[in-house]
């Protein structure tokens, strides 16, 4: 149950150290606390019907927030962040103005709407505060500057409109906090006096446990459907996979089978090697790569499955992936290393051997050549 009006109008400052001092900040804890924490329509304001179910995404959706702080010292402060839907940027934190810059115009037009456009427009504030908040805690625990906190946030979307929210906290390539959606409140992730006391200190400030319901449970759920109905082209394209099969042997009782595929999106995809028909199972044969990305936002990998060499079975890479519907990339493997050798070396051999024989028969005619020279000459 969130807190009444009156008392998050009295805890938010806690949340935005400083805001009282500014009127224009006053005005703007007003604001937050009607549109971000209650959720109440104001007389001015109508409100908007729940999404039919035909609009919620097919399949889970998940929101993040990426940011990383590096704090020099107490005046200096640098950061970078990025918002992604799936794979899929949405926006970046400018580190030179701290300013959004949005991916896609659709992106834009996406945020404009309810509560990401009211976030957005306070975005600056907040992080001037939140550091702020980080040099108060580190003072009280004497932490050696630089500090690098980084946050992850976000939410879950299911096609069942079910969600849930997540906010992790680490310092110094850590886990130093979490918050706990269900029992709002903080959770220390490491045993240090820092996680101690900012665990404690933010769960302590009812107003910050409010904030976060808020958006990570109504405000990050409606904006992923916004941003679904906005970039559905985008989010919902498909490039379905190319997949080629060659051969390495580094050692003379090794044979590696190599299974290359790229070209694909979305990033989900299936890659298997096949004995004779049959799955081959995990195991220190086989060695599948990373997904990695491509400069054309698609996705690579590599499938390696080592065997012997002439050992009489058949292998082939299978490749199932959501552009492909219901059917599957099949490749066989074929030994054609020899033959192309072979064909190869009796193509130079034969080469050779006509330059050779073109070679004799001019440098023959070229003799006879000045010989009947030499005869006229001496005749004459």
């Amino acid at each position: 149950m969130q807190p009444p009006r009156l008392l998050l109008l009295l805890f938010l400052p806690l949340l935005l150290p400083g805001m009282w001092a500014d009127p224009e900040g006053l005005w703007k804890i007003q604001v937050l606390a009607q549109v971000l924490l209650l959720g109440e329509a104001s007389p001015q304001t109508s409100t908007k019907p729940f999404p039919s179910p035909s609009s919620f995404p097919a399949e889970p959706q998940v929101l993040q927030l990426l940011q990383t702080s590096f704090i020099t010292n107490f005046s200096s402060a640098e950061m970078s962040g990025v918002a992604l839907l799936g794979d899929v940027p949405i926006f970046a934190l400018d580190p030179a103005n701290w300013s959004i810059h949005f991916h896609w115009p659709w992106a834009r037009q996406a945020t404009a709407e309810g509560d990401a456009e009211k976030i957005k427009s306070h975005s600056k504030l907040f992080l001037r505060n939140m550091v702020r908040y980080v040099h108060e805690m580190a003072q009280q625990v004497q932490c050696n500057y630089p500090l690098v906190v980084q946050i992850r946030a976000g939410c879950v979307l299911h096609p069942n409109r079910t969600s849930w929210g997540f906010m992790d906290v680490g310092e110094g390539g850590r886990d130093l906090i979490a918050f706990e959606m269900e029992r709002q409140r903080w959770e220390p992730r490491q045993p240090s006096p820092l996680a101690e006391l900012v665990s404690k200190s933010l769960t302590s400030k009812k107003a910050i446990t409010a904030v976060l319901e808020h958006l990570l449970s109504i405000s990050c759920q409606s904006y992923i459907l916004t941003l679904c109905r906005y970039g559905r082209a985008d989010l919902e394209r498909q490039e379905p996979p190319v997949a080629t099969v060659f051969a390495r042997m580094p050692k003379p009782d090794q044979l590696l089978l190599v299974c290359r595929v790229t070209g694909f999106y979305p990033r989900p995809i299936s890659v298997a090697w096949l004995q004779d028909g049959q799955e081959v199972l995990p195991g220190p044969a086989l060695n599948t790569s990373a997904i990695l990305p491509n400069a054309d936002l698609t996705y690579q990998l590599r499938s390696i499955l080592a065997v012997a060499p002439h050992d009489g079975h058949s292998y082939a890479c299978r490749v199932r992936h959501r552009s492909l519907g219901t059917r599957s990339l099949l490749i066989p493997w074929e030994n054609h290393s020899i033959a192309p050798t072979v064909g190869i070396a009796i193509a130079v051999l034969l080469l050779v051997a006509t330059a050779s024989a073109g070679g004799v028969w001019w440098w023959k005619r070229r003799k006879g050549e000045e010989a009947t020279w030499e005869i006229q000459e001496f005749i004459i």
